[in-house]
């Protein structure tokens, strides 16, 4: 006969006894979910690259009244590298705090590889759509080396393995433009 599973105590508060929420470091979370969209159901990491993507188009319209079109691409290219030096730490908080190696509410990746897959592209939402589609494949498909990138430590693998989709997304993009020039 086999005893029932043993299930593990729940803290509680010191006056009445309802279970204890664990410390969220706020700015971590705040920043891993970009700013909400990974608590999106279903599909947070799609809710994450279209937040980038609507993002990116939009900005690219203001921008494209005051900005070149090389000037536009190297601001992308510096948000999402910003993100990652952000991004990388907040992750890490947000695994630990979940109890998750890579818990799906982080989509600060899925913005730094989306962003990464726009650079140099023309803004147009023809653009930012086939950037979403190409960049999604390549996140869930996971080619050659980005399996590999994804098994680095905590926030390293969490947001790495997105910037390859990203980089993967951005030469295909760029071949199609190329070749629909």
């Amino acid at each position: 006969m086999t005893s029932p599973p043993v299930q593990p105590i729940q803290p509680t508060s010191p006056a009445i006894g309802p279970p204890i929420k664990p410390k969220r470091t706020a700015w971590a979370w705040l920043l891993a979910t970009f700013f909400g969209a990974g608590y999106w159901r279903p599909g947070p990491g799609t809710a994450g690259s279209l937040a980038a993507a609507a993002i990116w188009l939009a900005m690219g319209k203001i921008a494209g009244h005051h900005l070149s079109m090389e000037a536009f691409s190297l601001v992308t290219l510096a948000a999402a590298l910003a993100l990652l030096i952000i991004g990388i730490p907040a992750a890490t908080i947000v695994a630990r705090e979940s109890g998750r190696k890579d818990p799906q509410i982080v989509v600060a990746d899925e913005a730094v590889g989306q962003w990464i897959a726009l650079f140099a592209a023309p803004v147009q939402w023809s653009y930012a759509l086939l950037g979403l589609i190409l960049f999604r494949i390549f996140d869930v498909w996971k080619p050659f080396p980005i399996r590999k990138i994804e098994h680095l430590p905590e926030g390293w693998g969490i947001m790495f393995d997105d910037v390859a989709a990203g980089i993967y997304a951005m030469a295909i993009l760029q071949l199609i433009r190329l070749w629909v020039s």
